[in-house]
C-alpha cells in the first residue's frame, strides 16, 4: 500500500480525522481525538506508525523484517511498518485496524456509545 492508500483506508473508520500537528511532513490520523496512525510524507518509501499490543508487538517485530519499534513513539506501544515492502494489503489493513480498535477500546463505554462506536 502507498500512502495514498493508507489515507483512503484510515478515513473510512468512524470519526477518523487527518491532520498535521507536528509539521508539514507528518501526517498523522485519529479517532475522536486519539492517535492511531500517523506517517512522515517525506520518506521516499510508505512506512506507517501504528499502536499496537505489546506482546503482540514483540512477535511481529520478530517475524517480520519489515515491522520494527516505533520511529520517534513509545517503543512499547507502537510500530513502524513498512508498506511497501511485500506485505500482504489484507495484513496491513489489519494492523490497521488493529491499532484503531486499541485506540477506540481506551474510550470510556459512554465515550464509545456516544460516538456509536
Amino acid at each position: 500500500m502507498n500512502v495514498e492508500e493508507v489515507r483512503a483506508y484510515c478515513l473510512l473508520k468512524p470519526h477518523t480525522t487527518e491532520g498535521f500537528p507536528f509539521d508539514e511532513q507528518t501526517l498523522v490520523f485519529k479517532v475522536a481525538g486519539k492517535m492511531f496512525a500517523l506517517t512522515g510524507l517525506e520518506w521516499e518509501q510508505c512506512h506507517v506508525n501504528l499502536k499496537c499490543d505489546p506482546e503482540r508487538s514483540l512477535e511481529l517485530r520478530e517475524q517480520y523484517p519489515e515491522i520494527v519499534p516505533g520511529y520517534h513513539m513509545s517503543k512499547k506501544h507502537w510500530n513502524t511498518v513498512a508498506f511497501e515492502a511485500g506485505l500482504s494489503e489484507d495484513f496491513l489493513k489489519e494492523l490497521i485496524d488493529h491499532s484503531y480498535e486499541l485506540v477506540v477500546g481506551s474510550f470510556s463505554k459512554k465515550k464509545r456509545e456516544e460516538l456509536g462506536l
